[in-house]
């Protein structure tokens, strides 16, 4: 009766054992995969030949990209802003407000962009915040120019 007794003792640990790597697996994946995860290419976007820049006159560009969300694979309507002074040097702005995330748009009679929500004022030549509440300029995104064309490479912030 004595070896029946251990014999079970040893079943029932061994099944905790078990069930305590069985849960302990998927959580120690979750948190080491960051680790291993492989980084993605630099995905550069045109934006369109540079002619289509009109100096002095911010433009939103509109384009779609792939977004993976794990096994999920799906197409997400994107934009920017693009400001030229002279139709050389160009700058591509992430299209969120950098107070609360909103969008903003140009607000042509008074020459700067603007966010509805809290009325955050940018400055299209630099970014810099001119009045409201945002704590830091708009955030640029790394451009290219090849070929005649405009390239960006879009990150949400």
């Amino acid at each position: 009766m004595s070896h029946r007794r251990e014999f079970l003792k040893r079943i029932a640990g061994l099944g905790g054992l078990v069930s305590a790597a069985l849960g302990a697996f998927p959580a120690l994946v979750a948190f080491m995969s960051p680790v291993f995860r492989r980084k993605r290419a630099e995905q550069w976007i045109k934006l369109g030949d540079t002619g289509r820049f009109e100096p002095g006159t911010p433009l939103q560009v509109e384009f779609s990209q792939t977004v993976t969300d794990a096994w999920v694979e799906s197409r997400a309507l994107r934009s920017v802003w693009v400001y030229t002074d002279d139709g050389t040097h160009f700058t591509v702005y992430n299209p969120r407000c950098t107070h609360l995330g909103c969008s903003y748009s140009w607000v042509k009679e008074k020459g700067v962009f603007q966010c509805p929500c809290h009325f955050g004022q940018f400055d299209p030549k630099t970014g810099a915040v001119v009045s409201g509440p945002p704590p830091k300029p708009l955030d640029r995104l790394d451009l290219k120019v090849e070929d005649g064309a405009l390239y960006t490479v879009y990150q949400e912030l």
